[in-house]
């Protein structure tokens, strides 16, 4: 088999790796948010539990790169897709921590807490579970257009988290006996605000790997 050909056959199998971290990934943060509506200690428990899993395939992608990148030498374009692979990777193992994260608010809070959970927690998880296949497309076409819908998106997310962190300030100062558990749903925001934030920076690593330059999706 030619040399670039079975290169190209690796490149595809790393893309495929790292689509199947991001849906890992997602399917992390969709748990973790089911686990802190239901007050589900158990399932929030495993989340932490299976953190491992996803850790060990960020580490087994990047040897791969690193593999190819010994071994092809590759220049360019080519270049830039294994580095972005790496980057990419590691945006998606910080994200599952913050699924991770989100299980251990759960945990604190417990299954017998005084309080509902704030809507906006839903409303903000659905955002980014949309974001997390719209990367995963922007990636595996390498199509911008794409990857430009995430800045809309994050600014979504973002708007929703601060009303939500208004609403529960004003919660708090009117019930300060529950402080503790509305502490651990503003951080549960928080995270999935986060989450969010590293999702753009894959739209903003998809765009250098495209166009070869850097560009704020933020701006």
């Amino acid at each position: 088999m030619p040399t670039r050909e079975h290169f190209s056959e690796e490149l595809e199998k790393l893309k495929t790796d790292i689509r199947e971290l991001a849906e890992d990934t997602k399917q992390a943060l969709v748990i973790a948010i089911e686990a802190l509506h239901n007050r589900d200690v158990k399932k929030a428990k495993q989340i932490i539990e299976d953190d491992h899993l996803i850790d060990e395939k960020e580490e087994d992608i990047n040897e791969k790169v690193m593999i190819l990148i010994a071994k092809q030498q590759p220049v360019a374009t080519d270049l830039r897709r294994l580095i972005i692979a790496i980057k990419i990777t590691n945006d998606l193992e910080r994200m599952a921590d913050h699924a991770k994260n989100i299980s251990k608010a759960t945990i604190h809070l417990g299954e017998d807490h005084p309080i509902s959970i704030h809507p906006g927690i839903r409303e903000m998880a659905d955002v980014a579970f949309n974001m997390v296949d719209i990367a995963q497309k922007a990636f595996m076409l390498e199509d911008i257009s794409f990857a430009q819908k995430l800045s809309e998106m994050d600014d979504i997310i973002d708007e929703k988290y601060g009303k939500m962190i208004r609403e529960l300030l004003e919660l708090t100062a009117n019930n300060p006996d529950q402080i503790q558990y509305l502490m651990q749903m503003a951080y549960s925001a928080r995270y999935i605000e986060r989450f969010a934030d590293h999702i753009t920076n894959i739209g903003e690593e998809i765009f250098f790997l495209v166009k070869g330059r850097t560009y704020d999706l933020n701006e």
